[in-house]
């Protein structure tokens, strides 16, 4: 049992847990925000109903292929897939570049190893070679 206890208690485990629950909770966000205000705008774009092609088939050999739906399902992906890019991917990725503009003033990079360190360093944390001050590296 304690076994079990300490799986459960794991922090990766937690975080997933709650990864899970925003996410969903997320995912009844977008696609109210596409079935509510995105698609009527389509709809009133288009001048025309809500596209519906849930009745579109084709018949092969006596077999009916209701690929309309299919269709409905591409649309609805692909609407989805624009509101979250343009919504959220974009605009959190101009706010990520906006808070790490300044970082590279504050790091350069190792001239043995190029990771990251901080402008002041006179030796390097991961290689430890020893920095001058034009960057260039000495003889450790």
């Amino acid at each position: 049992m304690t076994g079990f206890k300490k799986f459960l208690m794991r922090g990766n485990l937690v975080e997933l847990a709650v990864a899970v629950v925003i996410g969903a909770t997320f995912s009844g966000l977008v696609q109210a925000l596409v079935k509510d205000l995105i698609t009527p705008l389509i709809a009133a774009v288009t001048g025309g109903n809500e596209p519906d092609f849930s009745d579109y088939v084709f018949t092969v050999n006596g077999a009916k292929f209701m690929y309309g739906d299919f269709v409905n399902q591409l649309l609805s992906f692909l609407i989805i897939a624009s509101v979250v890019y343009w919504l959220v991917v974009l605009p959190m990725s101009r706010v990520i570049a906006y808070f790490d503009r300044n970082k590279e003033s504050t790091e350069k990079k190792c001239p043995e190893c190029l990771s990251d360190i901080p402008v002041a360093a006179r030796r390097c944390a991961f290689c430890t070679a020893v920095l001058e001050d034009s960057g260039a590296t000495a003889a450790s």
